[in-house]
């Protein structure tokens, strides 16, 4: 089963730079995109054998999620519940016979650290969830993060440090999380595999110096560690200041 995620930054603007192209060339089974930035009505695209589902942001042009699937789910749920659907469009969830597949572009921090406090509690609120998921079957999460994990994560660590996305509260709470029954998939493959980024800054020359970081995962329930065929980051994709990121398991799309 072949999944992708990839924060399009814009999927009317990505769509002009080929999208669709690399859509139909990856043929994944599963593909999540985050921060789509538009309303119900905006953009059709053209998917066949692909389910369609869009968490739309309230407000205009922001934020945003959407998943697209030739594994007709069980169930789906916009936000943490349907009774507390949040305003951002930040998560779906979708229910499927073996596993749950959890697609999320978290807040980012902001870069003055203003947010960091809601930040802090999306991202207990998240664990919770998703830890009573996995009380049900296995969890497959993906998106945007906004987080580099380690050091080996980001270019320039040490400047870096304390800055959004990577603050020692921020990087504690991947720690708890992963520490709750989650592995981090590329990094299962590739412990010590450096200048792996997913995100590049638009200043110029960023991104071909590869001043990068990695803030876009899968990270899956432990259990299904074993399943992990190949985790990857296809770097040469355009389109995007954030690249995607792919994930291959050993077990037939149901």
């Amino acid at each position: 089963m072949k999944l992708i995620s990839w924060n399009v930054n814009g999927i009317r603007a990505c769509v002009k730079k080929g999208f669709l192209d690399y859509f139909n060339e990856v043929n994944a089974d599963i593909f999540c995109i985050q921060e789509s930035k538009l309303q119900e009505g905006q953009i059709k695209l053209d998917l066949p054998q692909y389910e369609q589902y869009w968490n739309y942001a309230e407000r205009k042009g922001y934020s945003g999620t959407a998943v697209f699937t030739r594994i007709k789910p069980l169930s789906v749920t916009y936000g943490f519940t349907e009774s507390e659907r949040e305003q951002e469009g930040r998560i779906i969830t979708l229910e499927f016979a073996d596993f749950f597949l959890v697609n999320v572009y978290t807040p980012n921090s902001k870069r003055d650290l203003s947010r960091l406090g809601e930040r802090l509690q999306w991202e207990d609120k998240l664990r919770s969830f998703l830890i009573v998921l996995d009380r049900t079957k296995p969890v497959i999460l993906c998106g945007d993060l906004n987080v580099a994990h380690k050091g080996i994560d980001l270019k320039n660590d040490r400047s870096n440090r304390g800055n959004s996305g990577f603050t020692d509260e921020e990087r504690g709470k991947m720690t708890l999380f992963l520490d709750s029954g989650f592995v981090d998939s590329f990094r299962y493959l590739y412990p010590d595999k450096d200048e792996s980024y997913t995100w590049w800054s638009y200043m110029s020359k960023v991104r071909e110096r590869n001043i990068g970081w990695r803030i876009d995962y899968f990270i899956l329930s432990s259990r299904l560690a074993s399943l992990i065929k190949e985790a990857d980051i296809h770097c040469n994709i355009l389109g995007s200041d954030h690249c995607p990121v792919y994930l291959e398991l050993d077990k037939d799309a149901e």
